[in-house]
């Protein structure tokens, strides 16, 4: 059955706001175990969305591409939470827990994934009155995989970028975070050129068939 635009607003509303904002949070979480506090002390390693929610990129942006996309025939999110302020320097190992750091958002959503799919398998064996809810965990299964993929494309300044630049060797890492301020415009290239659809769409198909497999779901 068609979702209406309200429909699909009202099912995928929770798993983006939850997937959004819990994955700035993991950054802060991490980031306090690594010697910076500056997120935990302004109250952002915490599980209430308020903290995290930017007005654009969290509720206006992902509403509007929702929109495009249905009257489209399809139905694509993507946006933004507050970023979590990092300072580097407090770390202990500034070049490799900022690789840590930055890995810790993609985990949240894989993390959340796989909880969404352990919710939908929990509504198949116990039953589930109407579809809203069995709706509801699918989407959060496909956002927080699409939001894991696509933040570790090695573009900085996505997660992926970061934790390149942690790994290579000092001198390839300083050049590679020159491209930061263009990271934006890349990204746009390689949507407009259908690069970026070719690399995440089969590994987001590759998450949904582990997770199915993994919890016994049925098409």
């Amino acid at each position: 059955m068609d979702l209406s635009l309200p429909q699909l607003i009202a099912v995928y509303a929770i798993p983006v706001i939850f997937a959004i904002t819990l994955h700035e949070a993991a950054h802060g979480f991490v980031a306090a175990r690594l010697g910076d506090r500056t997120a935990q002390l302004q109250g952002r390693v915490s599980l209430n969305p308020l903290r995290h929610i930017d007005p654009i990129g969290t509720l206006l942006v992902p509403a509007l591409i929702l929109l495009a996309s249905k009257a489209a025939g399809g139905a694509i999110l993507f946006g933004w939470a507050r970023p979590v302020p990092i300072v580097p320097s407090n770390l202990r190992s500034p070049r490799r827990d900022m690789g840590m750091v930055a890995a810790a958002g993609p985990l949240a959503n894989l993390a959340m994934a796989l909880g969404w799919g352990f919710a939908l398998k929990l509504m198949s064996v116990l039953g589930s009155d109407g579809e809203f809810l069995p709706r509801m965990a699918i989407a959060g299964i496909l956002v927080n995989l699409a939001l894991a993929v696509l933040n570790l494309v090695p573009v900085p300044p996505l997660d992926g970028g970061r934790i390149l630049t942690s790994l290579l060797p000092a001198r390839l890492a300083a050049a590679f975070s020159r491209l930061e301020p263009f990271g934006l415009f890349i990204l746009l290239a390689l949507l407009a050129t259908g690069v970026l659809g070719f690399v995440v769409a089969p590994l987001i198909d590759i998450g949904v068939g582990v997770i199915a497999a993994l919890f016994s779901l049925s098409d």
